[in-house]
C-alpha cells in the first residue's frame, strides 16, 4: 500500500510507482493531509465525489481546502477557491455532488457545494477538448480528457435556512435535488432558479430526497418511514410505499438505488435491510447482517457493467467502521473493507464501479480498486480434468508421507530407509497435533508463540499490539450489553470528575466519565472505589477511539489481575500487599529491612504501583512493553513486576531516609530501564518458591462471558450497601448545606452587590465631586483666558476703530472733494440750464400771453353769452314767479271771498283755510328755494370743473405758472357777477329772499373754501413737478 502525504502541496502525482493493491485490502493508495506549520497537524478529510466518468474524484477537508484527484492521469490538483471566492468560509461544507453536463453547456460539468445555501462552480475543458473528447469516445484507452477547473462562481443558489445534507442531482443534469433537516428543494440548474419547495410538519422531519436513476421519478423519504414517489415535471404524487410488517420495522435513516431503479434498499439503527420492489411497491425480502452489526451508517450499491443496472452487490457501512458487500440475491458476504481499528467513515462507490473512496475515521483517504477485491470471488472454475504426476524417484520429502486412519489407532507414517529429516518433520508435526488447547487464542493466534515472540523482541509490533491483545484477552465485544450499560447514562458518582481529575482534553474527559460510569452501573464496588481513574485512565487514553474494547480490556483487568484486590474494601488489599511483602523478604531481605527502619509499609512502597497499574512512573512505550508482558503472562506477573521494581530501584531506595522522598519515589518516573525490570520480573517467577508464589493463591485467566458480562461481587457487599446508604445520607445532607449554604451566599451575594453599589455610588459621588472641583477650576481659567482674550479683542478692535476712523476720514475727505466737485459741476450746468429754461420762459410767457390774450377775448365773449343766458333764465323765472304770485293773489282773493262766504261755517274752516293759505305759501317757497338751488349747483360744477383742468394743466406745465393764475382770477371774477345775479332774483319775495341770502351765504363760505383747496392742490402739485424735473438734472450730472 502506497501512501501519499499531501502537505502544502498545490499539484502533484498521487502514487509514485504503479499501484498494485494486494488482494486481502485492495488499497491502492492512502492519502493523508498534514501540515508543515511549527506544530503539525493533520487536516481531516469530511466529503468526497466521484464526477461522471469514475476517474476524477473530489475531496475537501474541514478547513475548506478541496483537492481533485485524476486517477487516470495520476495527477492531484489543489482546487482552492478561496483565491475568487474569499467570502465563503468553505470549513462548512457538508456535501460534494457532480452534476452531468446540461444540454445548455455541453462541456461545463457543475460541481455541487453544499453549505446553508448552494454554490455551484465549473470545472471547464481548455479550448481543444472537443476534438480530443471525440478521441476518447473512438478509443477510449488511447486518450483520456483532462478537466481543468476554471474556480469560476456560476451560481449561488439560497433559500435553506439549515445546513444541506443531501444534493441528487437529475440524469438529463437539468434538475437538481437539495434536502436539508426542514425541507426539500427542486432546483433548475440551467437557470439556477428553485422550480419548488417541499414543506412539511415540524413533527414529521425528512431523511432523504432525491431521483431515481434513469426516470423522471423523485423520491422522498421521511422520518415517519413514509416513502413517496412524485412525477417530476407535475409533482403529481404517483405512488406510496406501504408501512413494512411490525415485526421488522425499523426506522428508515439510509436508502440506496439500483441503477435500473427498480430495487430500494433501507436500513437504520438495526441489522436489519429492507429491499423494496418499486415496480410491485412491495417489500420483497429482509437481509439479517451479522451480530455485529447494530446499526447501518450507509448503503450503496456497486455497479457492474454486464448487469444492465441491476446491480446484485451492495455495500453495507455499520457503525463498527467495516463496509461489508453481500449479494442480495444468495444474500452471501463476498467482501468487506475496513476495520475496526482503521474504520470507515463514510465512502462513495465510481460510477463505473472501478474505484470505492473512504474517508476513515482518523481523517484520512482510501482508494480501494475493487477488481483486487473481488479477484477471488471472480476466479475461473477449477478444471474438470486434472493431471496425475509421478513422483520423483531420488529423494522424498516430508509432504510425501502417507498416513492411515483407522478406527481404533494412529498408525505412523511408514519411514525410508537412511533418510532423517522425514523424521523431524513427522515429529514436529505431531508435536503440533497434542499441543494444548490453553495457548489457542481467537483470529488464529497461539499463546506460547506469542509469548515466544515476546521474550524474542521484547514487545509486541506496535501495528499489531491491539490485536494481539484483543486476542490475548479474548474480549467478547458484547456490543448490547455494553450499550445497556452506556444508556444508563452518567453515574451520579463521577458527575462532577473534571473538578477531581481536570484533563484538559475534553474528548478524553468524556470517555473516561463515561467508562467509569458503565464499569460503576456494571457492579455498585466501582461507585466507591477512588482509585479506579487512576487504574482506568491509561486504557481510556489508549483506547479514546474505541469505548467497547476499553470497557472490556479493564474489565478482563480487575476480574483477573486485581483479584481478591477488594476482600478488604475500603481497605488497601492487605492480602496482595502481603504476597507482595514475602516475595520481597524472600529476594531483597536488606531491602525489606530498610523499609522497616523507616517505617514504610508496603502501602507506600507497593499500592501506588498497583492503583495506577505503573502509569506514573513509566513512560508511554515502557507502559505498553510492559503490559505486552503482563497479558501474555499469569495474573501474579503484576505482582512480581512491583517486586522487580523495587529490587531494581535498590540503590536509590536505600539513599532515601524520609517518607515524603518515598512517597515522591513511588508517584514520579525514575531513571530505570523496563527491558531490566521485566527481566527480573521473569527471573521472580522462575525462582520464588512455590509457598510464597503468588500464582499459587490466584487463579488463572478467565476472560469475559460472551452475551452478557459475569457478575462482580467479589466484595464485602455489607460495607459497600452501607457506604451506599451513608453516602446517600451525606448527599441528602450535603444538598440541604447546599441549598442552604446557597441561600445564605444569595442574601451575602445581595448585602455584597448592595455594599458593592453603595461603595460604587459613594465613589462616584466623589468623583463627581471632584470632576465638579476639576470643572469648576477649568471653568475659572477658562474665564481668565477668556477675560484675556477679551481684553486683547478690545485692544485690537481699538485699533481697528482707530484705522477705520482714518481710513473714514480720508474716504469722506475724498468724497467731500469728490461732492464737492460734483456741485460745482452741477451748478455750473444748473446755470447754463437756467440761463436755457430763462430764454424758454420768456418764449413761453410771450406764446403765453398771446394765448391768455386770445383767451380772454373768448371768456369774455363766453361770458357775455352766460350774462344774457342767465338773463334770459332770470327773467323767465320771474316771470313764473310772478305768474305764480298772480296766480297766488287770485287764489287768496277767492279764498277771501269763499272766507267771507263761509264764515257763518264756523270758526273751524277759518284755521282749516289758514293753515290751507300757509301751507301753499310754504309749498312756494320751497319750490323757489329748490330751483336757485338747482341754478347754483350747476355753477358751482362748472366753476370746479374749469379749476381742476388748470391744475392738471399747471401740474403737466409747472413752469407756467403766471397763467393758471390769472385764469383763476378770472374764474373767480366771473363767479362774483353770477353771485350777484342770483341775490337779485330773490327779490321778489320775502320770506324767499332770507332762505336764499342764508343760502348765498352758505355757498359763498363753501366756495371760498373750494377754492383754498383748490389752491393748496395746485401748490402741492407744483412742488412735486419741481423735485420732479430737478431729479432727473441731478443724475445727469
Amino acid at each position: 500500500m502506497q501512501s501519499t502525504d499531501l502537505g502544502n502541496k498545490e499539484s502533484g502525482k498521487i502514487w509514485h510507482r504503479k499501484p498494485s493493491p494486494a488482494t486481502r485490502d485492495g488499497i491502492i493508495v492512502n492519502i493523508i493531509h498534514n501540515t508543515s506549520d511549527y506544530h503539525p497537524k493533520v487536516l481531516r478529510f469530511l466529503n468526497v465525489a466521484f464526477d461522471g466518468t469514475g476517474d476524477c474524484l473530489i475531496a475537501g477537508d474541514h478547513q475548506g481546502n478541496i483537492y481533485v484527484f485524476d486517477l487516470y492521469g495520476n495527477r492531484i490538483m489543489n482546487f482552492n477557491i478561496e483565491d475568487s471566492l474569499h467570502f465563503i468560509c468553505l470549513s462548512t461544507v457538508t456535501y460534494f455532488a457532480y452534476s452531468p453536463p446540461s444540454v445548455a453547456n455541453l462541456y461545463q460539468f457543475p460541481c455541487l457545494l453544499s453549505l446553508d445555501s448552494i454554490l455551484t462552480l465549473t470545472a471547464r475543458p481548455p479550448d481543444s477538448w472537443e476534438n480530443r473528447h471525440l478521441q476518447a469516445f473512438l478509443s477510449p484507452s488511447a486518450l483520456q480528457p483532462q478537466v481543468y477547473f476554471t474556480k469560476e462562481l456560476v451560481s449561488w443558489m439560497r433559500g435553506h435556512e439549515s445546513s444541506v445534507f443531501s444534493i441528487s442531482v437529475h440524469a438529463s443534469g437539468k434538475y437538481a435535488i437539495t434536502t436539508s433537516s426542514d425541507t426539500a428543494q427542486l432546483w433548475d440548474l440551467d437557470t439556477f432558479q428553485r422550480k419548488r419547495k417541499l414543506n412539511i410538519r415540524q413533527s414529521v422531519g425528512i431523511q432523504k430526497v432525491f431521483f431515481l436513476p434513469l426516470s423522471n421519478t423523485i423520491l422522498s423519504c421521511f422520518k415517519d418511514n413514509s416513502i413517496f414517489a412524485w412525477e417530476c415535471d407535475t409533482l403529481f404524487c404517483k405512488y406510496q410505499l406501504p408501512a413494512p410488517p411490525e415485526s421488522s420495522s425499523i426506522l428508515y435513516k439510509v436508502f440506496a438505488v439500483t441503477r435500473d431503479g427498480r430495487i430500494l434498499a433501507a436500513g437504520g439503527k438495526s441489522n436489519h435491510l429492507h429491499l423494496w420492489c418499486l415496480e410491485a411497491r412491495q417489500l420483497f425480502r429482509i437481509i439479517q447482517m451479522p451480530t455485529k452489526v447494530r446499526a447501518i451508517r450507509h448503503l450503496e450499491f456497486l455497479p457492474d457493467s454486464f448487469d444492465a443496472g441491476s446491480n446484485q452487490v451492495l455495500g453495507v457501512l455499520s457503525q463498527d467502521g467495516i463496509m461489508r458487500f453481500i449479494n442480495i440475491q444468495t444474500c452471501k458476504l463476498l467482501f468487506e473493507i475496513g476495520s475496526l481499528d482503521e474504520g470507515i467513515s463514510s465512502s462513495v462507490i465510481s460510477p463505473h464501479g472501478r474505484y470505492i473512496a473512504c474517508i476513515m475515521e482518523n481523517g484520512s483517504l482510501n482508494i480501494y480498486s475493487v477488481q483486487a477485491l473481488t479477484q477471488e470471488i471472480n476466479k475461473p472454475p477449477l478444471p474438470l480434468v486434472k493431471v496425475i504426476e509421478d513422483l520423483p524417484k531420488k529423494k522424498l520429502s516430508s509432504s510425501d508421507l502417507k498416513m492411515k486412519v483407522t478406527s481404533g489407532r494412529v498408525q505412523q507414517p511408514a519411514k525410508p530407509r537412511g533418510s532423517k529429516i522425514q523424521t523431524r518433520i513427522l515429529k514436529q508435526d505431531l508435536t503440533g497435533d497434542f499441543e494444548s488447547k490453553k495457548n489457542e487464542l481467537p483470529d488464529g493466534l497461539n499463546k506460547k508463540r506469542l509469548q515466544i515472540l515476546l521474550k524474542g523482541y521484547g514487545e509486541y509490533p506496535t501495528k499489531y499490539r491491539m490485536f494481539i491483545w484483543r486476542s490475548l484477552l479474548q474480549l467478547p465485544e458484547n456490543h448490547t450489553a455494553f450499550s445497556s450499560l452506556i444508556d444508563k447514562g452518567t453515574h451520579v458518582t463521577f458527575l462532577n470528575l473534571q473538578k477531581k481529575y481536570p484533563i484538559k482534553s475534553r474528548k478524553l474527559l468524556r470517555v473516561l466519565q463515561r467508562t467509569l460510569s458503565a464499569l460503576a452501573h456494571w457492579s455498585v464496588i466501582f461507585s466507591d472505589t477512588p482509585y479506579l481513574p487512576l487504574l482506568a485512565f491509561p486504557f481510556v487514553k489508549l483506547f479514546q477511539n474505541n469505548q467497547l474494547i476499553c470497557f472490556e480490556v479493564i474489565a478482563t483487568l480487575i476480574i483477573n489481575w486485581c483479584q481478591h484486590w477488594f476482600e478488604y474494601f475500603p481497605n488497601p488489599p492487605i492480602n496482595i500487599l502481603s504476597m507482595i511483602e514475602n516475595v520481597l523478604a524472600f529476594h531483597d531481605k536488606g531491602l525489606l529491612q530498610h523499609f522497616i527502619d523507616h517505617d514504610i509499609t508496603s502501602q507506600l512502597y507497593a499500592w501506588p504501583l498497583l492503583e495506577t497499574v505503573f502509569s506514573e512512573v513509566l513512560t508511554r512505550e515502557e507502559w505498553l512493553k510492559l503490559f505486552d508482558n503482563i497479558f501474555s503472562n499469569h495474573p501474579s506477573f503484576l505482582l512480581m513486576t512491583v517486586v522487580a521494581y523495587n529490587i531494581c530501584s535498590r540503590v536509590p531506595l536505600l539513599n532515601c531516609n524520609l517518607k515524603d522522598d518515598f512517597e515522591f519515589f513511588f508517584h514520579h518516573r525514575n531513571n530505570l530501564d523496563i527491558n531490566v525490570v521485566i527481566r527480573q520480573v521473569y527471573h521472580l517467577m522462575e525462582t520464588t518458591p512455590t509457598d510464597i508464589h503468588p500464582d499459587s493463591m490466584l487463579n488463572v485467566f478467565v476472560a469475559l462471558t460472551k452475551g452478557q458480562y459475569p457478575v462482580f461481587n467479589q466484595y464485602p457487599k455489607f460495607i459497600v450497601d452501607y457506604q451506599t446508604q451513608e453516602r446517600e445520607r451525606i448527599r441528602n445532607d450535603e444538598l440541604d448545606y447546599l441549598r442552604e449554604r446557597q441561600t445564605v451566599e444569595d442574601m451575602q451575594a445581595e448585602v455584597d452587590q448592595q455594599r458593592v453599589e453603595d461603595e460604587a455610588w459613594y465613589q462616584k459621588q466623589e468623583l463627581l465631586r471632584k470632576a465638579e472641583e476639576t470643572r469648576r477650576e477649568m471653568l475659572l481659567q477658562e474665564e481668565e483666558k477668556i477675560i484675556q482674550q477679551r481684553q486683547r479683542l478690545a485692544a485690537v478692535k481699538r485699533e481697528l476703530q482707530v484705522k477705520e476712523m482714518h481710513l473714514q476720514d480720508a474716504a469722506r475727505r475724498r468724497f467731500l472733494k469728490l461732492q464737492q466737485d460734483q456741485q460745482e459741476m452741477e451748478l455750473r450746468r444748473l446755470d447754463d440750464e437756467i440761463g436755457r429754461k430763462v430764454y424758454m420762459r420768456d418764449r413761453e410767457i410771450a406764446a403765453t400771453a398771446r394765448d391768455l390774450e386770445m383767451r380772454q377775448l373768448e371768456l369774455e365773449s363766453q361770458k357775455r353769452l352766460y350774462e344774457k343766458n342767465l338773463t334770459e333764465n332770470q327773467a323767465a323765472v320771474a316771470k313764473e314767479m310772478r305768474a305764480d304770485a298772480d296766480a297766488y293773489r287770485r287764489k287768496v282773493d277767492l279764498e277771501e271771498h269763499m272766507f267771507h262766504k263761509l264764515i257763518e261755517a264756523g270758526e273751524t274752516q277759518s284755521q282749516k283755510t289758514q293753515k290751507w293759505k300757509e301751507a301753499e305759501g310754504k309749498e312756494f317757497c320751497l319750490r323757489s328755494a329748490k330751483k336757485a338751488s338747482a341754478l347754483s349747483d350747476a355753477s358751482r360744477k362748472w366753476f370746479l370743473k374749469q379749476e381742476i383742468n388748470a391744475a392738471v394743466e399747471h401740474a403737466e406745465n409747472p413752469c407756467h405758472k403766471e397763467e393758471p393764475r390769472f385764469q383763476n382770477e378770472q374764474e373767480d371774477a366771473s363767479c362774483l357777477p353770477r353771485t350777484s345775479h342770483l341775490n337779485d332774483s330773490s327779490e321778489m319775495h320775502p320770506s324767499t329772499q332770507i332762505s336764499l341770502n342764508r343760502r348765498a351765504v352758505e355757498w359763498d363760505t363753501t366756495e371760498q373754501n373750494l377754492i383754498q383747496k383748490v389752491r393748496n392742490l395746485r401748490q402741492r402739485l407744483t412742488a412735486q413737478a419741481r423735485h420732479r424735473c430737478q431729479t432727473p438734472h441731478l443724475l445727469a450730472a
